[in-house]
């Protein structure tokens, strides 16, 4: 429990520190009056660069069982469910608004936006944890994974097959 503890709170740093980047971006972009989807899109993956390293090196621990490559497709694929999670409850978060309120009502388009994207974070933020740790996240030291849980199979296959023919 201790360790979940711990793993939850270095979590809660990276995400910190990826949301300032991913709000600041995002908000930059809309001052020049861009739309907020294409705005938190740029501004989600922009963040996604940092939050990957910063996760994989702090937050969870590399499966033994599973090829880089793998890992990098299920922290990506993953990444891209929480990017439509985002993006759908950003424009949740303004569809109210008249089309034209990126010009005719900035501040209030900003606002919402800005309200939207908090709720967005942290809905991301709880699917980011439950699928990383379920997927990308080793087994406690000493204890050995189960040999039929669906994170060691698909790691057993990923060190066993290389993606478009890699040798």
């Amino acid at each position: 429990m201790r360790k979940l503890i711990q793993q939850l709170a270095k979590f809660g740093v990276v995400g910190v520190i990826a949301f300032i980047i991913d709000i600041g971006v995002m908000n930059l972009i809309i001052h020049f009056h861009v739309s907020n989807i294409i705005a938190s899109t740029v501004s989600f993956l922009v963040s996604l660069a940092f939050n990957y390293l910063a996760s994989m090196k702090y937050v969870f621990t590399h499966r033994d069982d599973m090829a880089r490559w793998m890992e990098v497709v299920v922290f990506f694929v993953s990444s891209a469910i929480g990017l439509g999670i985002n993006e759908v409850v950003i424009w949740l978060g303004t569809s109210m608004l008249p089309a034209n309120a990126i010009s005719t009502m900035h501040a209030k388009y900003v606002l919402y936006s800005n309200g939207a994207k908090i709720a967005a974070t942290v809905i991301v933020a709880i699917w980011n944890f439950i699928i990383r740790k379920w997927l990308l996240d080793a087994p406690a030291p000493g204890k050995a994974s189960s040999q039929t849980s669906f994170a060691h199979r698909l790691g057993a296959f990923s060190l066993t097959h290389r993606p478009f023919g890699w040798k």
